[in-house]
């Protein structure tokens, strides 16, 4: 027994231990909060809803098709309804009837719903690719965050492990009577103020590493670590216009196609309002046949019941025309409120690709600026780097006081820190201009 309760443990931990290794990559991120997201699910349930509008009006151009039938007992005095005689007894009747009816001309009322349809159905498939295009830039940009603040915390921790072998360094020279004892308490208060920027980027690290389970809906609780993918600045420059990017964002862009076949969509919708205007033709078409008992008392030997129904079979057919003379005002207030949807759809389109254009030029001139921010963090690093080896130097060999190092040390760490901050804000603006272009 306690040999199964030990190998027990012994899974459970190693299950617990693989939990907590699990590596989340960027595309494992994204690709669950597409599975998960709600406004993606019900994105799609709106796509799904439009097909089957689609296929209804399809199929309210065929023909339709409807049978019925009834089985009775009647009592008294009645009459017969095959032979229309009076009779004073039970009779017990079957009913069969069957109709079809055929729409020849409505106005292309119907063509024009289903052309609207079919263009509803595929504004609403951009509308889903806008639902998870969302998703995907904000699960990015929160993954982005996530990778930025562990460098940032990487940044710190390498600052204190540089101030703390120095250090040691420096007790062993005092306690040899090298250094002032200053130095020590100097080194002592640098290395707690080195400390508390570590704590506060591993609260950063986790405020982030929430918020991108949130995003994803999981539970804070559950342990998450992040894979830091290879991301390469590349040359540090935007090579497109703005136009060019622009240009492509049109015709690229799910929310600019959306709203073009949302127009299409409304101006469908105007033709079949219209279409109320004109006269309505149909092709109707009736079977029907019924069987009474009361018959057999009228038919020497009994008559038949399959007999009865074939013999009262009547067939009729019809065309019917229906001609719109007054109904309340209701066809033209339709057909006004289908022409003010017009004009909305059209506003709707140009205050698209004005969002559109709006967002394309905020992007690239953040991913300018971000680039400049880039390349000017690059050489400062390198100045700072050069004078933090010079002064460590100095203050090595008794030539510069502690202030003149912690000067330079802090210098050095702020200009890696503001690096990293541009490295990753150039990247992740950059890739948003890949985005608008459909990269």
């Amino acid at each position: 027994m306690m040999k199964k309760l030990l190998l027990c443990f012994t899974i459970i931990t190693a299950a617990a231990q693989a939990q907590e290794k699990k590596t989340w990559t960027l595309q494992a991120c994204i690709e669950y909060a597409l599975q998960n997201n709600l406004s993606v699910k019900t994105s799609l349930l709106n796509t799904e809803t439009s097909k089957v509008n689609l296929d209804q009006s399809k199929f309210s151009m065929l023909p339709t098709l409807n049978g019925g039938g009834s089985y009775g007992f009647n009592w008294g005095r009645n009459i017969d309804p095959t032979t229309n005689q009076f009779v004073t007894e039970r009779i017990n009747s079957i009913n069969f009837q069957a109709s079809s009816s055929l729409l020849l001309f409505n106005g292309f009322r119907l063509i024009n719903n289903y052309k609207q349809s079919s263009v509803d159905n595929e504004a609403a498939a951009e509308d889903f690719i806008k639902a998870k295009n969302d998703v995907i830039l904000n699960v990015v940009t929160l993954y982005t965050t996530v990778i930025f603040n562990k460098e940032l915390l990487s940044n710190a921790q390498s600052q204190l492990a540089t101030t703390t072998q120095q250090l040691e360094r420096t007790r062993k020279l005092a306690e040899a009577g090298s250094v002032p004892r200053g130095d020590v308490l100097d080194l002592e208060a640098q290395q707690a103020s080195n400390e508390l920027n570590v704590i506060t980027n591993e609260n950063a690290v986790n405020l982030s590493l929430l918020r991108l389970k949130q995003a994803l809906q999981i539970g804070a609780s559950e342990p998450m670590d992040i894979g830091v993918p290879d991301l390469d600045v590349e040359d540090g420059i935007v090579t497109e216009t703005i136009d060019e990017i622009f240009d492509r964002a049109l015709t690229v862009m799910p929310e600019v196609k959306s709203a073009k076949l949302k127009l299409q969509s409304s101006l469908y919708a105007f033709k079949s309002a219209r279409g109320s205007y004109f006269p309505r033709l149909s092709l109707n078409g009736n079977l029907f046949t019924n069987y009474s008992s009361a018959i057999d008392k009228f038919t020497p030997g009994g008559y038949p019941r399959s007999e009865q129904l074939n013999d009262n079979l009547a067939e009729a057919a019809s065309f019917q025309l229906q001609i719109p003379i007054f109904n309340g005002y209701q066809t033209r207030a339709n057909v006004k409120r289908s022409y003010f949807n017009t004009q909305q759809a059209e506003i709707n389109l140009v205050s698209a690709k004005n969002t559109l254009r709006q967002s394309v030029e905020s992007a690239y001139n953040d991913a300018l600026a971000s680039s400049k921010t880039y390349q000017s963090a690059l050489k400062l690093v390198n100045a700072r780097n050069e004078a933090f080896r010079m002064a460590k130097q100095r203050f090595d060999n008794g030539a510069a006081n502690f202030v003149e190092y912690q000067t330079a040390e802090n210098s050095l760490y702020q200009a890696k820190s503001d690096l990293v901050r541009a490295k990753y804000d150039f990247i992740f603006k950059k890739k948003v201009l890949d985005f608008y272009q459909g990269k």
